[in-house]
């Protein structure tokens, strides 16, 4: 009976250091007391480029607004949105209300003032015919009355006659003058009219698209509302917008890629044409105008959305990692370090960053280090973990 108590009892022991052990190993393997396991990466002296994304539109630098000089009413328009003009063209016309009727007059009365000049000139000829006899008529009498052939009076009669012609002469050669202001008057007026009646037709003045038709026939509009919006589609480039935090460099002539909403899987290439000096106060971004290495065909719309990756100069090389080491503890920035099998933190001063996900870091690490990038729980100074290639479930 002693015996078999002993046996019970020894059955028992084992049973329950078989549990315990089980216990234990369940508990440094997948318990509380278990390695986490991480991804690490080992810190790397490189050279990154730092990029900046911004989104933008699709803008036309040269946009002209095609509308009359004067107030009126729309008599015609000859172009549709879509339609392709040529410099010259007549894209649409105002009503000229009276203005033809007025220069049919004004033809008229030009045509009588250069009459009335020629009479003029006609008469200054006949006066001039006159005075010249008048003046070799005094020329006779006068040598006349020196030998006594004529009288005094009759010399002096003479006189009077070339002073009356040469009055007459002077008065014609005033009128010819009046007469040929009067005209060079009325042909400015009708010069004028005439221009103005040009204006009457709204004209394309460049090469272009016609991308808004504003008004149309007997619509009334006032002096320099558009009814023709024109753009130079060779014009057109990328208002894009950055964000003023990580705007340092931006600059003319950096390279860029230009990625169209149309056309999400074509890059195209481009460089900044210049950056606007005046940012959004709002949205505390950044403009940039971006234009293209070579216009796609076909051309994008007028307005469509845009994204653009500028490139910035290459930085010299230190020691980098993927930004998702980084991570705050504490309330300070730093890396979780692998020191043996397990973890400390240290905090470490940041640098530039590239669109790649890696970033500088400029005190606190040096090359070979290992820091761990992902983990599958949450760490603590001191923590044991378990190096692994990937974490299933953890995006990498």
């Amino acid at each position: 009976m002693t015996g078999l108590m002993s046996r019970k009892k020894f059955l028992l022991v084992t049973i329950l250091g078989l549990l315990a052990g089980a216990f234990l190993y369940v508990a440094l393997r997948s318990g509380p007391l278990a390695p986490v396991p991480v991804v690490v990466f080992e810190v790397k002296e490189m050279s990154i480029r730092p990029s900046l994304f911004g989104i933008g539109t699709v803008e036309a630098r040269y946009v002209h607004h095609i509308g009359p000089t004067v107030p009126g009413r729309v008599s015609e328009v000859f172009v549709d949105v879509g339609d392709r003009v040529e410099p010259g063209q007549i894209v649409g016309e105002m009503d000229p209300v009276d203005l033809d009727d007025r220069l049919i007059a004004q033809e008229a009365a030009l045509r009588r003032a250069a009459a009335a000049v020629q009479a003029a000139k006609a008469h200054v000829g006949e006066l001039r015919a006159k005075t010249a006899y008048a003046e070799s008529q005094a020329r006779r009498f006068e040598s006349l009355v020196r030998s006594g052939a004529v009288s005094r009076d009759s010399f002096e009669a003479r006189q009077e006659e070339l002073h009356v012609a040469r009055s007459g002469l002077e008065a014609a050669t005033a009128n010819v003058e009046s007469a040929q202001h009067e005209y060079d008057r009325l042909k400015s007026e009708a010069e004028g009219l005439s221009r103005q009646r040009e204006t009457v037709r709204l004209v394309a003045p460049v090469a272009g698209l016609v991308t808004k038709r504003l008004a149309e026939h007997g619509t009334t509009v006032v002096a320099g509302e558009p009814v023709v919006e024109v753009v130079d589609p060779q014009s057109i480039w990328i208002n894009a917008r950055f964000d003023q935090l990580r705007a340092s460099g931006l600059k003319e002539d950096l390279p860029a890629s230009l990625v169209l909403r149309s056309r999400p899987s074509e890059s195209l290439q481009g460089k900044v044409a210049r950056v606007e000096p005046v940012a959004d106060a709002v949205t505390e971004e950044l403009l940039a105008k971006i234009v293209f290495e070579s216009l796609p065909d076909p051309l994008p719309a007028i307005g469509e959305l845009a994204e653009a990756t500028v490139e910035l100069p290459g930085l010299p090389p230190v020691p980098s990692i993927p930004a998702s080491c980084v991570l705050r503890n504490a309330g300070n920035t730093g890396v979780w370090v692998v020191e043996s099998k397990k973890v400390g933190f240290v905090t470490v001063e940041l640098g530039a960053s590239d669109l790649d996900g890696f970033v500088q870091v400029r005190e606190g690490l040096r090359p070979g280090q290992r820091v761990v990038s992902h983990s599958r729980s949450t760490l603590s100074s001191g923590s044991s973990i378990e190096v692994v290639d990937r974490i299933p479930g953890v995006p990498q």
